[in-house]
């Protein structure tokens, strides 16, 4: 989650009632995402008339256009927003979860697995779907608590790391907090802290680079501020997530979760690295493949060191091309197909 920076006091923002997205030069209606769909609904019209005999060469904009297009019709996303719009007041009378257990609680007991262990991610069409032993392992590793401690130390290591930093806006917001109710409730949703919290959230604007205003109401427009984010090199405002970002994303992901020994619960890790798994792919399409790799990087200390070292930049990550990068992929890992998910 990446929401924006405050704008300053000599440049106070003006709360609107809708996300808007404006130039410093002209008024573009309907919104960041208006405007990149927009964009994006000319690209399909003018690859049409491509098709029937004319020219239409793309552009970086109608690249970016087709990424934020992408990502609002990701299925899990759009699972998002329908059970946002469908939460309302029964937010306020939420069923119990079968275990009695709340996200806010404190691990509880060890009891039995519900279902066969080692758990793998279970589908719903091409949406991601809790289940019982999903349920079970969030309150084995400590619930939401837990989780919040291996955000707080992911964006601790974000916020300072040389390529990833680029992308926050503003780190004083709660993204720690937002990050660890997302992941606990796609765990257990009978505790919908994440859908609730989104429905209060002040509909603050930001500024993007470009002198663009915007408001953050989701994951996706988010993900579009980070890519948009005033702290982006010279020329890649607006790119999405390229697979070094989300590989360096992962493995300092995953070295936090290390650090505050979930990995230790060898069904968390399991579980844990899949679900990451699935999850990057609407950020880079080839990036599920690494997540294992991403995963065994902090178990060397010598790979942390060398990171730290080397003023927190991956080198041996950054900008290095997809052909290159499947060599830290042992074969077998790059065959599997099905991980991972459930067999059908």
């Amino acid at each position: 989650d990446n929401p924006g920076r405050n704008t300053t006091a000599d440049d106070p923002p003006r709360l609107q009632t809708a996300p808007t997205m404006a130039s410093s030069s002209e008024t573009k209606p309907a919104g960041l995402f208006g405007s990149l769909m927009r964009r994006s609904s000319s690209r399909s019209t003018a690859t049409t008339a491509a098709s029937s005999g004319g020219t239409a060469p793309e552009s970086k904009a109608d690249a970016n256009a087709a990424s934020a297009a992408k990502l609002s019709a990701d299925p899990d996303i759009v699972a998002e927003m329908e059970k946002l719009n469908a939460t309302g007041e029964a937010a306020e009378s939420k069923p119990k979860c079968p275990f009695g257990f709340s996200a806010k609680d404190e691990a509880a007991e060890p009891d039995p697995c519900p279902l066969q262990l080692p758990l793998r991610l279970h589908m719903e069409g091409r949406s991601h779907a809790p289940t019982r032993g999903t349920q079970w392992l969030l309150r084995q590793v400590g619930g939401y608590p837990a989780l919040l401690k291996m955000t707080q130390a992911f964006y601790s290591r974000a916020f300072v790391d040389f390529q990833l930093k680029q992308f926050f806006n503003d780190i004083h917001d709660p993204h720690p907090e937002r990050l660890a109710s997302w992941i606990a409730e796609k765990m257990d949703p009978t505790d919908p802290i994440w859908t609730v919290e989104r429905q209060t959230r002040p509909q603050k604007v930001i500024r993007l680079s470009g002198g663009y205003t915007h408001v953050v109401h989701d994951r996706s427009s988010a993900h579009v501020a980070a890519w948009n984010s005033v702290h982006r090199e010279a020329g890649k405002e607006g790119d999405h997530f390229k697979l070094d970002d989300s590989r360096i994303w992962m493995r300092l992901m995953f070295w936090s979760a290390r650090e505050q020994c979930l990995l230790e619960n060898e069904n968390f890790a399991y579980w844990f690295v899949g679900f990451i798994g699935h999850f990057v792919k609407i950020y880079e399409s080839t990036a599920p493949m690494f997540a294992r790799e991403s995963a065994r990087w902090s178990a060397d200390p010598a790979n942390i060191q060398t990171y730290l070292d080397n003023g927190r930049r991956m080198d041996d990550v950054r900008d290095v091309p997809l052909r290159e990068a499947a060599r830290d992929v042992p074969a077998a890992e790059a065959r599997d197909r099905t991980w991972p998910y459930e067999e059908l």
